[in-house]
């Protein structure tokens, strides 16, 4: 057994762009990780932003969480709380803080103490203090927060000590601990968002993050790269990882060109159509889980006449899933969707039959609604691809066919990711395809984020779809500790939505990596997220 030594053309660009800094403590090719991601991120304030490519490039690197997911799980385990309590009636979390945990340093900031409860306090009350003096400085909002009631379930936060911080809620909230473990609960710097509001540098908060996870911001290259260093000082033991490198490549051809090219040892999202190719490939390995995503085509129900039911049914009815979910996943890359959230997942209702591809009863719902002579509309997506829509330009234009046999002229319009969530979250578009991965394992996660009055006045509910019975129901399931109360609610919540049609739910895909088969413990994780803090890299028999 050797070590190969192979010299690659990517490698050889980020040297030359100084990628390997001489400031950096030196790092071998196995020391090293290129990873291939499919999209830029947002931004690195994780709790503006929802998108995964923003998480992994921020939750899941730079910070940590009081409650961690096990890797490849739902299971909650310790992370900066080592321990907790919750009080019999489920209004009080108690959480007792880790010792002793170092923030990142950078050549602006040096912090003067470890992680305490004051970081929590900041972490939280700016997101739901409107007083708070970072609360406005946030651009985007703080859109998960918001869409989710935190400011209307937390009571109070309060540090007894430096050790220690309790949550009040004003009712109880069986998914809160789980909440907890999901990126917006990121935990900042107090002091450096002190050091940045006294030098009104307040936006380099967003640009250049500190935290206390597996890995330190470097640098981010617009659109082509972002480049952490290992934190030799990480409290869960330091990565073996000296640097990570993610090389956004929004074309999925070009991502498996070059991991094959030994460029990039992983790429995450392949089109699953390419998957039995990629298992005949001897230096490449397919990872696959059943994770917990749903794709959908959502329905601006505030745009006439998108907000008459009727027409909402038609629409469900005129596409074709099954085609769809073929031309976009191929055979077993994915199972066709009825409800927001996986069958797999409690609290599903499989007595809940799909809309039927019924072309004449779709037309004459539109004759009922007195559109049987046709409108215009704009189907938004995206370029590239990703785990919920692989091929983005081929199921825009199977839906276009589909509503033109109903005289609906649709327009497509592609949209960078970024802008794409921008303007949707502003409700410019018609029709738009999106996906969204379960971030705790409740089905909560699927519901309140994306279909609740409260996510409708965000503008995170892309359907714009507020629904009082609905909405009622999924806040009472919230309210409740008993499982079983809490899954008759949802199934009663998953008739409205179905009836309601706001969204036509199209498929539940396979979440899909590539990597090299130098690479050792990768963990796929089934809320999407792509976390390398023990992954590492072994050499390789020739």
């Amino acid at each position: 057994m050797k070590i190969l030594q192979k010299t690659h053309f990517l490698s050889a660009l980020l040297i030359a762009a100084g990628f390997f800094a001489p400031n950096s403590y030196a790092a071998t090719p196995e020391q090293s990780l290129v990873v291939c991601t499919e999209a830029s991120p947002e931004g690195f304030d994780i709790a503006q932003y929802t998108a995964a490519t923003t998480a992994d490039a921020s939750a899941e690197t730079v910070f940590d969480r009081l409650v961690n997911f096990a890797p490849g799980s739902t299971e909650l385990i310790p992370g900066l709380a080592e321990s907790w309590e919750i009080s019999e009636d489920g209004l009080t979390y108690t959480l007792h803080l880790r010792r002793g945990v170092k923030f990142h340093h950078s050549k602006a900031f040096t912090p003067t103490r470890a992680f305490n409860a004051e970081d929590v306090l900041w972490s939280f009350q700016r997101q739901l203090d409107p007083q708070h003096p970072w609360h406005k400085l946030a651009s985007r909002g703080f859109p998960y927060a918001e869409s989710m009631g935190m400011a209307a379930l937390i009571e109070r936060i309060e540090a007894p000590d430096a050790q220690t911080v309790v949550f009040t809620l004003k009712h109880p909230e069986a998914p809160f601990l789980a909440d907890l473990a999901m990126g917006f609960a990121s935990i900042y710097s107090a002091e450096y968002a002190a050091t940045l509001l006294a030098s009104g540098n307040t936006e380099l908060l967003n640009q250049q993050p500190i935290g206390t996870g597996p890995f330190v911001f470097e640098r981010y290259s617009k659109d082509a790269q972002v480049r952490f260093n290992g934190n030799p000082d990480y409290w869960d033991g330091a990565p073996k990882l000296a640097r990570l490198i993610f090389a956004i490549t929004p074309d999925p051809n070009v991502r498996l060109q070059r991991l094959k090219a030994d460029d990039c040892q992983v790429a995450v999202y392949p089109r699953p159509t390419d998957i039995p190719a990629l298992r005949e490939e001897p230096e490449l390995k397919v990872l696959e889980l059943d994770s917990l995503l749903i794709a959908y085509l959502g329905i601006n129900t505030r745009h006439p006449p998108l907000d008459d039911l009727r027409v909402r049914q038609a629409i469900n009815m005129a596409f074709d899933k099954a085609v769809y979910v073929r031309a976009q996943f191929g055979e077993g890359g994915a199972s066709p969707a009825v409800a927001p959230y996986p069958p797999t997942l409690w609290g599903s209702d499989p007595s809940i039959a799909d809309w039927p591809h019924d072309l004449q009863r779709a037309k004459q719902l539109l004759k009922d609604a007195g559109q049987d002579k046709g409108f215009n509309l704009t189907i938004w997506t995206r370029p590239g691809g990703g785990p919920t829509n692989p091929n983005p330009g081929i199921g825009a234009q199977l839906l276009q066919d589909d509503l033109g046999k109903l005289g609906i002229k649709a327009t497509i319009r592609v949209y960078e990711w970024g802008e794409l969530l921008k303007r949707a979250k502003n409700g410019e578009h018609d029709l738009i395809f999106m996906g969204w991965a379960g971030d705790n394992g409740d089905p909560d996660n699927f519901l309140t984020p994306n279909l609740s009055c409260t996510a409708a006045r965000s503008g995170e509910n892309l359907a714009g779809w507020c629904n009082a019975e609905f909405d009622a129901l999924i806040t009472q399931a919230r309210g409740s500790s008993d499982q079983t109360q809490r899954a008759v609610l949802y199934r009663k919540a998953l008739a409205i939505f179905h009836e309601q049609a706001p969204w036509i739910p199209l498929a539940h895909p396979k979440q899909f990596s590539v990597i090299r088969r130098d690479v050792q413990n990768f963990v796929l994780s089934p809320m999407g997220s792509n976390n390398f803090a023990k992954v590492q890299r072994h050499a390789v028999q020739e």
